[in-house]
């Protein structure tokens, strides 16, 4: 093998996480050479620094809580949680941070691995460094899709870089827990990890710019997690600033925009994402380094009849599992436009991501749960859609008190009172997690409130919410 060995193939992927995995399962399936392209583990950020570590860490956190509030075992679990045990669960979940086992699923679909550090040398070429300096060119007969993903962003302040401050994966992999933990920041990544540590045995304080938490969801749901994580120990501020940062005799100290000084072992700043595309080779194509890449519905990129941008990277939805859903629609696309079939690029067809639009779910796995499908009230008043939000105290549900004692949430569907189908619907409260996926096939299938009368929920559940927000509706 020489330092300047040329392969082809029909597709090249750069980036092993979740979604490339599922760009090379598509294209593999559909008969398509494909090589794989990846500098850090086979099975990316998703699987061993955010979604499986994170939801690892919460599971017996939310597992303590729920059991609190049944009768007959909420006296046997008062005592603190297993530090230790807990974090063993999370390190088995990410597989120790080896991807023997991700490695060999892609030997089983046939793409070939490529270890290093890959960049675009110019149009369909990716340069290959090892980790040994050697160099590879593979070149793409059909496409090259980008699943490089996002790295954590954080913000200039003074001092941060002396305070080795965490970022999401920090947060995740830690081998301990800190006495005092300072979160900046009041999105999904934040409230988790306050929930974790918190729960782990810190002094957690949040530091939160805006005037609450989950800004993108309907405000109710920030309250209702502000106001659990308060209840459980946590210093939740709100409309505040970090102005610097140091660290003194080993302790952080931040020091905020109304003066305070606020001391802790470790300092967590969750303030949003940027792209992982700066050192991608993207000038050699005449796009912008570091710059997110803009894509149309096949997740192609504008202008590049042969380069895809699929997952975080094109920022449409920051979501693992949307990611993978972009990665099966373009696989697809990359098959049929490699096969010279017609694209179903219509609204909803094979190849266009239209979900990314209109039916994005997500959960945040906090105390209590939050999770959302498509638009919120605000953003489909702002969508220039008539609509009418219908809420219902979910402690009204049978299936809820049933569920816990004192159960608190709250649920909201919006209603476009044109159509008369359904643009969102908001959950909030123990373990409605697992209800929206439900909500997530009548906003995505577009179902008529009509129809939704004869979706019969089942007796005693949580999920007779439903029933309750039609009947809402109905007499509204």
């Amino acid at each position: 093998m020489t330092e300047t060995e040329t392969n082809a193939y029909d597709v090249v992927v750069l980036g092993a996480g979740p979604v490339g995995e599922n760009v090379a399962d598509r294209t593999r399936a559909a008969g398509l050479t494909t090589a794989v392209v990846e500098s850090e583990l086979v099975g990316g950020e998703c699987s061993y620094w955010a979604c499986m570590p994170s939801k690892a860490l919460l599971r017996p956190v939310i597992a303590r809580a729920d059991a609190r509030r049944v009768p007959g075992l909420s006296q046997s679990v008062q005592g603190p949680l297993d530090a230790s045990a807990v974090l063993a669960h999370r390190d088995y979940y990410t597989s120790d941070w080896k991807d023997d086992g991700q490695v060999g699923w892609l030997d089983g679909i046939g793409a070939d691995l490529y270890r290093g550090h890959g960049r675009l040398t110019g149009p369909r070429t990716v340069t290959v460094t090892g980790p040994d300096g050697g160099e590879r060119v593979l070149t793409a007969r059909h496409a090259v899709a980008v699943c490089t993903g996002t790295r954590a962003a954080l913000p200039r302040l003074p001092g941060l870089d002396e305070v080795r401050p965490w970022t999401s994966r920090e947060a995740t992999s830690s081998k301990d827990v800190p006495g005092r933990l300072i979160v900046v920041g009041g999105g999904v990544v934040a409230t988790e990890m306050a929930t974790v540590w918190q729960a782990l045995g810190s002094k957690v304080t949040m530091l939160v710019r805006g005037k609450g938490l989950l800004a993108r969801m309907e405000p109710f749901a920030g309250e209702l997690v502000a106001e659990a994580l308060t209840e459980a120990g946590a210093d939740v501020r709100t409309g505040t600033s970090v102005e610097s940062v140091a660290r003194e005799n080993g302790s952080v100290v931040a020091v905020t925009d109304n003066g305070d000084r606020i001391e802790a072992d470790e300092i967590l700043f969750a303030t949003g994402r940027a792209p992982r595309t700066d050192d991608l080779g993207l000038e050699t194509i005449g796009l912008e380094p570091g710059s997110w890449l803009d894509v149309d519905d096949s997740l192609r990129v504008t202008g590049h009849d042969w380069l895809y941008a699929v997952g975080d990277v094109n920022q449409r939805a920051l979501l693992t599992h949307q990611g993978k859903y972009q990665a099966r629609i373009a696989g697809a696309a990359i098959a049929a436009r490699a096969t010279g079939e017609t694209l179903l690029a219509q609204p909803w067809g094979t190849h266009a991501a239209t979900a990314d639009h209109a039916a994005v779910p997500q959960v945040v796995f906090t105390d209590p749960e939050a999770a959302a499908v498509g638009q919120s009230l605000a953003e489909a008043e702002q969508a220039g859609h008539r609509v009418k939000a219908v809420d219902v105290d979910l402690s009204t549900v049978a299936g809820a008190g049933l569920y816990a004692d004192g159960y608190k949430g709250r649920a909201r569907m919006v209603v476009d009172l044109e159509d008369e189908i359904l643009r969102g619907v908001t959950l909030v409260g123990p373990g409605v997690g697992e209800l929206i996926h439900s909500a997530t096939v009548a906003v995505a299938g577009q179902v008529p409130v009509g129809r939704l009368w004869h979706a019969v929920p089942s007796y005693p559940t949580i999920s007779e919410v439903w029933l309750r927000l039609l009947e809402a509706y109905r007499d509204a």
